[in-house]
């Protein structure tokens, strides 16, 4: 698949406020993967960084599975008890699709996240050997690459194909454009993984996605006023002509109501500040860079009133204890010298 320049792209931009407070400019990249088609999507990435770069981003936050792809529609011919050749094959294409962390595509990103200045999460499907993880990567605005999370529980048919990530990748990262972390998707309504994210400090809460329905938006506001933060939630936009067509690509059960322009996946980014309020989107009408600039004093402002880790916490009744170590599945213990040697998946 080649990529096409999208001439729709919107550009939507809200103002802060209060041009006295500190203020960080965010956008929330709303577009489709070039599936199967890894170096193009790096390439559709950069251009689409460019542009939010031009319009003043200082942070850039890409959907889930961005490069590498999500693979909406494929069940890769699995039934209990069985796997069809075919979908042995989708396997390896996809696999080969996704990205070694660290390796050369990570250092790409890490090289136009300098080259533009800007704070940059992206959602990867991460290949570490023959397993894959979907993954978020963070970069900093001088091009270093900061870390990662991968995402700790795949929803339903997604635990076919994804391995489970572990407390060791719940990072939250301190910038000068303050505490930054991300939960993918359906793990953000798990409130225990986000009150350890709490616990950590985070200040813009970043939700790569894959869910367009309307009630995303209730989890959505709803974050943004437990944990007092920014909520940045990017998800794609994709047509049926964005994946392959059929019979290399199948959208099982749906595939003969389809047509080219059928909408798959009807995006719905949107920006929420701690008071809950939308700040901009959501957009469901296509590809879309969806701005606001972040008041960043707007966090203490509402923690005043409710700190869920602090003064609004009941530590005496209620605690959480996360295993934030790598979870290895082989540990090899040399016999002369008593020295462990992990294997991390």
């Amino acid at each position: 698949m080649a990529l096409v320049p999208s001439p729709a792209l919107v550009a939507e931009v809200e103002m802060g406020a209060d041009p006295s407070a500190p203020t960080v400019r965010a956008t929330v990249v709303q577009a489709s993967t070039v599936f199967y088609d890894t170096p193009s999507t790096l390439d559709k990435a950069e251009r689409l960084l460019a542009e939010a770069a031009g319009y003043g981003a200082q942070l850039v936050v890409f959907p889930e599975a961005f490069v590498g792809g999500y693979p909406r529609g494929s069940n890769f011919g699995i039934v209990i008890g069985n796997r069809t050749a075919k979908g042995k094959e989708e396997f390896r294409k996809y696999h080969a699709s996704a990205i070694d962390v660290p390796g050369p595509e990570v250092d790409r990103l890490a090289a136009m996240a300098g080259k533009y200045k800007v704070f940059l999460v992206m959602g990867v499907i991460e290949r570490d050997g023959y397993t894959l993880y979907c993954t978020v990567l963070f970069f900093d605005s001088q091009g270093s690459y900061l870390g990662k999370h991968r995402k700790i529980m795949p929803t339903a048919l997604e635990r076919i194909i994804w391995g489970f990530g572990d407390g060791s990748t719940i990072p939250v990262f301190e910038t000068p454009i303050g505490k930054i972390g991300a939960a993918i998707c359906w793990e953000n309504r798990m409130p225990l993984l986000r009150t350890a994210m709490y616990a950590k400090g985070i200040e813009i809460y970043c939700a790569p996605t894959a869910d367009s329905r309307d009630v995303w938006q209730a989890s959505m506001t709803h974050i943004a006023l437990e944990g007092g933060c920014f909520v940045l939630s990017a998800n794609q936009f994709c047509r049926r002509k964005d994946y392959p067509p059929p019979p290399e690509y199948v959208f099982a059960g749906t595939e003969e109501e389809l047509t080219p322009d059928s909408v798959v996946c009807a995006g719905g980014s949107v920006i929420i500040s701690p008071s809950g309020a939308i700040l901009a989107g959501p957009n469901y009408d296509g590809e879309a860079l969806i701005s606001a600039d972040l008041d960043l004093g707007e966090i203490a402002r509402e923690k005043f009133a409710f700190d869920v880790v602090g003064h609004y916490s009941r530590p005496e009744v209620l605690s959480l204890t996360v295993k934030d170590h790598p979870t290895n599945p082989v540990t090899f213990v040399a016999a002369s010298t008593k020295t462990e040697v992990s294997h991390t998946p």
